[in-house]
């Protein structure tokens, strides 16, 4: 089993992002509904994240955002942070982000490097709408009830179908831009100058045999013009 050891470079990446979703924060919110959860851009940072930096750093990135945020950090939108969000009606949805994130990396994973638009939209949709939906319904449904839990993400719907538009088409162009961000880079390895062990054998096997007995028979040039060789033996009169 082979260890993922986690880099300068991942870990900067994990900051950056973690960042990212913190200033996406810094709009504010919208409060719609009567359930207290507001809607907010930060769910796009949370998009980006997955299908960008893959389900491992993804999932990290928006780790590290929740704990700074729950050390006290006014982080979210509004300007909430502190543990008390945790006891709020968006607690779900935070939970929901965590594995959102995973889900839109993996998935991504296994599109590139072509990553068509479409797939990218449906990923976008099923990890950073269905999932993060179903995580938050699963939470709100003790304070308000399934059925006012469930309906009043419809509202969410228009602003976060546009967030999984914009999450695509900028995902698509940082793959295309800096290809193996997730995996291995999309061109393969180059060719090596020298030949493999085996092509090298395959290669003196197949050459043909009559190249051989042709320069054995070559006449030696030195007879010719009366020059003797190495071999013969010279004899004084």
């Amino acid at each position: 089993m082979t260890t993922r050891h986690t880099t300068a470079r991942d870990l900067a990446q994990i900051a950056i992002f973690a960042a990212l979703i913190a200033a996406l924060g810094l709009p504010g919110t919208i409060t719609v509904g009567s359930t207290g959860v507001p809607i907010t851009l930060q769910t796009l940072g949370i998009m980006l994240a997955g299908g960008i930096l893959g389900a491992r750093k993804g999932f990290l990135s928006v780790l590290v955002f929740l704990v700074l945020m729950s050390a006290g950090l006014p982080l979210l939108a509004g300007g909430r942070g502190g543990l008390g969000v945790w006891a709020g009606p968006s607690a779900g949805y935070l939970i929901g982000w965590l594995v959102g994130a995973a889900v839109i990396g993996a998935l991504t994973a296994k599109i590139l490097p072509e990553y068509p638009l479409w797939l990218g939209i449906v990923i976008n949709i099923v990890g950073g709408v269905l999932v993060v939906y179903a995580c938050g319904v699963a939470v709100l449904a003790f304070r308000v009830g399934f059925v006012p839990a469930v309906t009043s993400n419809f509202l969410y719907l228009p602003g976060d179908g546009l967030k999984v538009l914009v999450a695509a088409l900028v995902v698509k162009q940082v793959h295309r831009a800096y290809p193996g961000l997730i995996g291995p880079p999309a061109s393969g390895a180059p060719a090596s100058a020298a030949p493999a062990p085996a092509d090298a054998a395959a290669a003196a096997e197949s050459a043909d045999p009559t190249d051989t007995a042709v320069a054995a028979d070559a006449p030696d040039n030195r007879e010719l013009d009366g020059t003797p060789s190495a071999d013969e033996t010279i004899v004084k009169p």
